[in-house]
């Protein structure tokens, strides 16, 4: 029996039975503002910037014209589902392309209890039923839409314990010679929704396939239904319909198919067609993630950026950290204790140890994207070998990691060894494929470690450092004798560049070419380009806020308060919100204003020697004047256009 009857959660005051919205954004705005009156949510903007996110992941629009948007934070007073109906229908970007007619949102305490959670999963699971699902469409109160649920929770208590009787007696013998038997795991970001909709979907199309499966639930609950050894090396295939990790090398040798949750629900037929007639590849536990799906695919280019980005979403926190830390130890060098003070000595070496680990994590984690867990190593001493000429260790050894080179390979050299480990390690698997069965524990504890690191070592040494070494000389000879013309045009690019999709790829590039400068030549010219040109977007939009309020929602006009303190931080996220609404006119007059800030650094020659930190390294910036009046004034401009740009909201209060 559920310790919790599902009436509970679906409250009557909270139901909207006649959703007057007619867009995405509208119905969204619609019924956390329902929530927020009826006092399920004490904190409406988080509330609703936490479904944004959700939604910004994959659509919640699951199809046949149902949505279940979620989100799990602290605004939320008590787990609650909120079931609204649109007569007309809303376009939700749903799967099937075609309109939300009922909305199921969900919310859920950060200390939601397992009593709430299992409540909420029982919902999910229920709304795969078609005839329920068409007595909600036509349910006119909210005492129809309680009696409903009650029917059909009844209705589940008793088929879960039939299953349960089932499954207890498959543990104890063997599965039915007449019947195939597999096994999946279902698993979501959230864990609330469509874990279980997908647990349930594949257990009512097994059924009508004559196919026994246990589905193993990766929700907030925590793992439900754990698949044992026995179990799995019983099955006959392997369905993972999951949009996060969950464990897999218990899954050695088993044909397995590995698909996003969603088709879990929507194509259960075809995961269990493949599950059961082995037509899905065998999984090798040391083999790399993109070799795990069936239909792993993307092209060569959005493959290449996301191993570059892995390596760089692990390498930024030594970036921010190690350089903040070496930032505030010069301040202190120049103003406050002078170099033999131990306020300088302490801080520096903290920084430098940390901004020292920068490029070899980069290399390590672009390479095991790449080749997964058996890269990391090789990955990441091919990135130490791009840093260093010789370093002795305990005294007693030296490393001496270059040849015919004078000069360290550097950060194009790191992202060099974190491509070459990772494509080494996928090589070094194919040509050790097919060793005996009995060799297999050897590859991952022998052979992949001692080959991997022999060959990037080859490799870094005799090849990548001696070349890396002469263009990382070229390019330090260009930045050092560069006009200023040259240098106003380029940080007029880089600025601009910042703005373009605000911690995207065009970002994400800007920002890593200044790093590479930045670490061959220690000159901060173009680090001061690209943090001017990141500030301006949040402080454009704290600008126009400001001056022009009846051109913004309720919401954008806090946002843009905020904004004054993460422009100051270099953080350009915070003007993300404002471009997804009216990308157009935010992000022209970000482009504008950040490419004028960039030029304006390079034109007033100004430095600054951290990777990071925005206003707060000012202290160290060369001409820091020149670096505080080249933000204001491209943000002043941005602003300026931004506001006189946009339209007046009817709904701005």
């Amino acid at each position: 029996m559920f310790l919790v009857d599902i009436r509970e959660l679906l409250l009557k005051d909270a139901m909207i039975m006649d959703l007057k919205a007619s867009t995405k954004e509208e119905a969204i705005n619609e019924m956390v503002h329902q929530y927020f009156v009826t006092g399920v949510i004490n904190d409406e903007e988080l509330y609703k910037k936490d479904i944004v996110a959700r939604e910004k992941q994959s659509t919640t629009g699951i199809g046949d014209g149902i949505a279940m948007p979620h989100a799990k934070d602290k605004a939320v007073q008590r787990a609650t589902v909120l079931f609204a109906k649109s007569e007309k229908g809303v376009d939700y970007d749903a799967l099937d392309g075609n309109p939300v007619h009922l909305f199921f949102m969900i919310a859920a305490p950060e200390g939601a209890n397992n009593t709430h959670l299992q409540a909420l999963a029982t919902l999910s699971g229920l709304l795969i039923d078609p005839a329920l699902v068409a007595k909600l469409k036509k349910a006119k109160t909210p005492d129809e839409v309680h009696q409903l649920f009650a029917d059909a929770q009844a209705q589940k208590e008793a088929k879960d314990k039939a299953e349960e009787k089932k499954e207890a007696q498959q543990t104890t013998t063997p599965a039915s010679s007449d019947r195939p038997y597999i096994v999946a795991v279902t698993a979501c970001p959230t864990g609330i929704a469509h874990t279980y909709m997908a647990e349930e979907a594949l257990k009512k199309q097994a059924e009508a396939m004559g196919v026994d499966i246990k589905v193993e639930t990766n929700g907030s609950e925590g793992v439900k239904h754990l698949l044992t050894a026995d179990e799995i090396r019983r099955a006959a295939g392997v369905i993972i319909a999951a949009d996060k990790k969950v464990a897999m090398a218990r899954f050695n040798g088993k044909h397995l198919v590995n698909r996003p949750v969603v088709d879990g629900i929507k194509k259960s037929e075809e995961l269990i067609t493949k599950a059961v007639n082995a037509d899905a590849p065998v999984y090798h536990a040391d083999s790399a993630e993109e070799e795990e799906g069936d239909d792993a695919g993307g092209s060569i280019g959005s493959k290449i950026y996301k191993d570059l980005m892995n390596g760089i979403s692990h390498m930024l926190p030594f970036v921010v950290g190690g350089g903040i830390l070496m930032a505030l130890s010069f301040v202190i060098e120049q103003f406050l204790g002078g170099p033999k003070s131990i306020g300088f000595i302490f801080l520096n070496n903290a920084g430098s140890l940390a901004f020292a680990f920068m490029i070899p994590v980069l290399a390590g984690y672009i390479a095991e994207s790449i080749g997964d867990r058996p890269a990391l190593m090789p990955g990441f001493v091919g990135g130490f070998m791009a840093t260093v000429y010789s370093g002795s260790f305990g005294g007693a050894y030296t490393a001496n990691v270059m040849t015919n080179a004078k000069s360290a390979a550097g950060f194009l050299g790191g992202i060099a060894a974190g491509f070459i480990a990772g494509y080494l390690t996928i090589f070094l698997r194919k040509l050790f494929s097919k060793l005996p069965k009995s060799l297999e524990g050897m590859k991952p504890m022998l052979l992949y470690p001692i080959f991997g690191l022999l060959l990037v070592a080859l490799i870094m040494f005799f090849i990548v450092n001696p070349i890396f070494a002469i263009i990382n000389t070229w390019v330090t000879a260009f930045l050092n004798h560069m006009g200023t013309g040259n240098a106003v045009l380029l940080g007029i690019v880089l600025g601009g560049m910042m703005s373009i999709d605000m911690g995207g790829p065009f970002n994400k590039a800007a920002y890593v070419f200044a790093v590479a400068a930045f670490t061959s030549t220690n000159n901060g010219n173009l680090m001061a380009a690209v943090m001017a040109g990141g500030m301006v977007p949040p402080f454009a939009t704290a600008i126009a806020t400001a001056f022009w309020p009846k051109k913004f929602t309720d919401d954008e006009r806090k946002a843009g308060i905020t904004n004054w303190v993460l422009g100051f931080s270099f953080i350009t996220e915070g003007a993300i919100p404002f471009a997804t609404a009216d990308p157009l006119r935010v992000l022209s007059s970000c482009i504008v204003g950040s490419a004028i800030a960039g030029g304006l650094t390079q034109f007033w020659k100004v430095s600054v020697p951290a990777p990071h930190g925005g206003f707060w390294v000012t202290p160290l910036a060369t001409n820091a004047f020149g670096y505080i009046f080249a933000v204001v004034i491209g943000a002043i401009i941005s602003g300026v256009i931004m506001g006189m740009w946009k339209q007046t909201k009817e709904t701005a209060k």
